[in-house]
């Protein structure tokens, strides 16, 4: 059965020295997620594109995600339970680094989105990976997700960022996790996952869909609220 497996950068995006992009050229599977604006980090934006990927791709989805791509892919993945077959969140950036509309300047302004995340288990396996010297999520809020989201959790010790700048270029580890990813999920009915099967959830019931209306609602109260100019 044909499978893919879905690059998901986070803020920034990562480079051809980045181990997402090594991973890409070394998996014939692996392809990254498009029409995202990599400098300008809306969840609810983010999480349609690769909901779109998830839709367009035949047979089970598998997504290697980083940073705050990492909280794009749980959003797009809650709703789509019959493609998503596992997720390998590298690094996630804490969500309450981020607002509505981007990276969240002024704490006493707006919310971080972490209460748009899901709140439960996941529907499929995870692992999680973080790094004890991460500038992007503390060990302690690292823990707390992967709780809530049945994950497992991977030590990758003094790793940073887990990016070009803590000097993860080609990374053997992320294919060896993948494999293991694949393989913690080898009980899951994957014949039944064909290209047909998009488990569709519209309206306000899919988690996509209250996020852009939250992300509606907090541009309109944005808008409201900024002074008028003279």
């Amino acid at each position: 059965m044909r499978q893919t497996v879905l690059i998901v950068p986070g803020y920034r995006g990562s480079g051809p020295g980045h181990w997402q992009s090594w991973l890409e050229g070394e998996l014939p599977e692996a392809r990254r997620v498009g029409g995202i604006d990599w400098d300008t980090p809306l969840l609810a934006r983010w999480a349609g594109e690769v909901r779109r990927e998830i839709d367009a791709s035949a047979g089970a989805v598998w997504i290697v995600a980083h940073s705050f791509g990492c909280l794009a892919s749980v959003v797009a993945a809650v709703d789509r339970p019959q493609k998503v077959a596992g997720l390998l969140l590298v690094a996630p950036a804490d969500p309450e680094r981020f607002e509505l509309l981007g990276v969240r300047e002024d704490p006493q302004r707006s919310a971080g989105v972490g209460r748009f995340l899901p709140q439960s288990g996941l529907p499929c396996p995870s692992f999680m990976v973080v790094s004890r010297s991460d500038p992007w999520l503390s060990q302690d809020v690292a823990h707390e997700w992967a709780e809530r989201w049945g994950s497992r959790l991977i030590d990758a010790g003094d790793a940073g960022h887990i990016n070009v700048e803590s000097g993860h270029g080609p990374w053997p580890l992320a294919p060896s996790l993948l494999q293991q990813l694949r393989d913690s999920a080898g009980d899951l009915p994957l014949g039944m996952i064909t290209p047909d099967q998009r488990a569709p959830l519209r309206g306000r019931s899919g988690a996509l869909a209250r996020l852009r209306h939250q992300t509606r609602r907090f541009l309109s109260l944005r808008r409201t609220t900024m002074p008028s100019t003279p």
